[in-house]
């Protein structure tokens, strides 16, 4: 990391310290596209869904569920548990 001033490092080492907030910031935005959207739009913000609850330790098999059942408020639990913790 030589390569980056300090406070390029810095800058870093908060993005990382904060990837999980980023990660569920995210999925609620995703999840009220979800709600809105229809056709390949939603196509697309399923597969960045499911990235972001891939970064967030998700296991792969609820991942599938809520993709297959295609409900945004399945989501929307899902979130509520991720909160919760």
């Amino acid at each position: 990391m030589s390569d980056f001033s300090r406070y390029q490092q810095k800058v870093i080492k908060n993005y990382y310290d904060n990837r999980e907030n980023i990660s569920l910031q995210r999925v609620q935005e995703i999840l009220t596209e979800l709600y809105l959207t229809e056709g390949k739009k939603r196509e697309k913000h399923w597969k960045s869904l499911v990235e972001h609850l891939k970064k967030l330790g998700v296991p792969q098999v609820t991942i599938d569920h809520v993709q297959a059942k295609d409900d945004p408020q399945l989501v929307a639990n899902l979130l509520q548990e991720l909160l919760a913790k």
